[in-house]
């Protein structure tokens, strides 16, 4: 007998693994997902990943073979986590909090980790900030059998470009491949909403579905506020638009709930708007569409048309798409620098993958394999389900990744603009205006809030308490926030970078 232990996800091919599985699919999901995923594994055993497309990461319980059998999605929208402890046994879940509180772990803190973080702003790698507590990485199983730890790579991004298919070709089997993905991404019955900002993934996504609600952040400070662009964009499409407008009060009021909540410490800026986007979103629908993925796979980042000229450097310095602190900074800053610890060597493996590769494509699989996985899906995971809120992105799945890897980067990206073949096939159901409008980001005024002593109190406070005391030079890190407040705006990202990790430690290390 196989019994499903944790599930966490949604499977888009539902109705084809019915039919070949033998599964009632007048179920209701959560019954249908359980047989499914039991079944799939009875009949593909290890190979089970290979024929689900969707968002998961799931752990089963083989009987016959006394076999714990874990695996998490190709490109980790769902997290996964283990710890062994000292007595030999196999904690796992798919929140750390799930594995903290078991008997037999050892809280104790991964110090390592802050250097990475320090550089990265997010946590990259199968190490967390959890001495001893792994994640399993995106494409990745895990068996637990006789007391001993198997893991296997199953699925790893690979590129072979085809030169003999015009642009609109590919924009049409990009516009195809999503059209087929999109009625599978909501079930009869469900009503979806969908993120709407001013860039063209949400407003693609957006057009390709029948959510009749979008929703948008917006701020005061109108040069960082994308709002206008998606209330134009939702009135194009005949859709409503819902604007949450967020004050500092609420910014910082919310970063103690956010750093819990995520279980990692998380740098990036947006991530706090997002959690206070999915809560405001939670309060009228459970269900909502994003638009992540694109641009990792599409070429959607300014950087990217730096690429040709980064050349061979890129293996020397490019870690993904952050990168604030350099090794010599850190080592001033930090009580304890390790010079064995460098995020480079993240990245190592996967230049090793792509030997021969344009740089473009090397740039975009260091994203996928490292940014995606350490930043963007941990921040939504972990935002949307701490808001009872689910979110589904059409736009990460094999199919459309398939696309992007047989992709030419001359489709990718040019001299005047990113993310071309896309945009192309986002211009069939989009005003050019929409379509191939710059990308602009996820901008928050934190760069200038931080500056502000009416909202930065608790900033100051944690550089200079006890907890900052443990980790870092004091009197340096103050040296980078007066720097900052003195009119050096790029130092915001260190600024924030230290605070979060300190708001972090005080949650899981010190309030409880």
């Amino acid at each position: 007998m196989t019994e499903l232990k944790v599930y966490r996800g949604h499977i888009r091919n539902w109705r084809e693994l019915c039919a070949q599985l033998g599964v009632e699919d007048t179920l209701d999901r959560q019954q249908r997902e359980k047989q499914l995923i039991v079944r799939a594994y009875e009949k593909w055993g290890s190979k089970v990943a290979d024929h689900i497309y969707g968002m998961f990461a799931f752990a089963v319980y083989d009987d016959k073979e006394d076999k714990l059998f874990c695996v998490r999605d190709q490109f980790g929208t769902k997290p996964f986590y283990y710890y062994v402890t000292k007595d030999n046994r196999l904690l796992y879940g798919t929140y750390i909090r799930d594995i903290i509180s078991q008997e037999g772990f050892e809280k104790e803190l991964n110090e390592s980790m802050l250097q990475i973080y320090l550089s990265l702003t997010y946590v990259a790698g199968e190490d967390t900030f959890f001495k001893g507590v792994k994640k399993l990485m995106p494409g990745c199983s895990l068996t637990w059998q006789g007391g001993e730890l198997t893991l296997e790579r199953y699925w790893k991004p690979e590129f072979h470009p085809d030169n003999d298919k015009s642009l609109e070709d590919w924009a049409e089997e990009i516009h195809t491949t999503l059209k087929g993905i999109m009625p599978e991404v909501k079930e009869d019955g469900e009503v979806a909403e969908s993120f709407l900002s001013g860039g063209v993934d949400s407003a693609y996504v957006l057009a390709m579905s029948d959510a009749q609600m979008t929703d948008s952040c917006g701020y005061d400070e109108e040069r960082f506020d994308e709002s206008p662009l998606a209330k134009q964009t939702a009135d194009i499409l005949g859709r409503e638009n819902s604007r949450l407008r967020i004050t500092p009060e609420d910014y910082f009021a919310i970063v103690p709930y956010v750093m819990y909540n995520m279980e990692q410490p998380l740098g990036d800026a947006s991530a706090i708007v997002f959690a206070l986007g999915c809560n405001a979103t939670a309060k009228h629908t459970k269900l909502c569409y994003s638009g992540e993925g694109s641009d990792e796979f599409f070429g959607g980042y300014n950087m990217y048309r730096n690429a040709e000229r980064y050349g061979e450097n890129l293996k020397t310095f490019y870690v993904g798409n952050t990168n604030i602190m350099k090794e010599d900074e850190k080592q001033r800053i930090l009580k304890h620098y390790d010079p064995q610890v460098l995020p480079i060597k993240l990245a190592e493996p996967i230049y090793a993958e792509t030997e021969g590769l344009d740089p473009l494509t090397k740039m975009s699989d260091v994203d996928i394999q490292i940014w995606l996985e350490g930043d963007i899906y941990l921040n939504i995971d972990k935002m949307s389900t701490a808001a009872g809120l689910e979110i589904r992105m059409p736009l990460t799945d094999r199919r459309i990744f398939d696309i992007a890897s047989r992709l030419p980067s001359k489709y990718k990206v040019n001299e005047e603009q990113n993310k071309v073949a896309f945009r192309t096939a986002a211009a069939k159901v989009l005003p050019e205006e929409i379509a191939f409008r710059k990308k602009l980001g996820f901008i928050v005024p934190i760069r200038i809030w931080l500056a502000d002593e009416r909202y930065n109190e608790d900033v100051r406070r944690k550089f200079d308490s006890e907890a900052a005391a443990k980790f870092f030079n004091v009197d340096e890190i103050k040296a980078i926030y007066a720097d900052y407040a003195g009119g050096n705006s790029d130092n915001w990202r260190k600024v924030w970078t230290i605070y979060t990790f300190l708001v972090w430690y005080e949650e899981y290390f010190e309030k409880r």
